[in-house]
């Protein structure tokens, strides 16, 4: 059995589009909490005096 799909170039741009917007959105949201991530696997520093 063939299943044929016609991919026309508005299709294409939405799919494009949607890859990039996600990968933006990944981006700006790693960005807001990265120190609060990087914080959480950093040591304190111990006061040994």
């Amino acid at each position: 059995m063939t299943h044929l799909a016609y991919l026309d170039a508005g299709s294409g741009s939405l799919i494009v589009q949607a890859v990039v917007g996600g990968v933006a959105g990944a981006a700006v949201a790693a960005k807001l909490y990265w120190r609060r991530l990087v914080a959480r696997f950093r040591r304190q520093p111990t006061d040994q005096g």
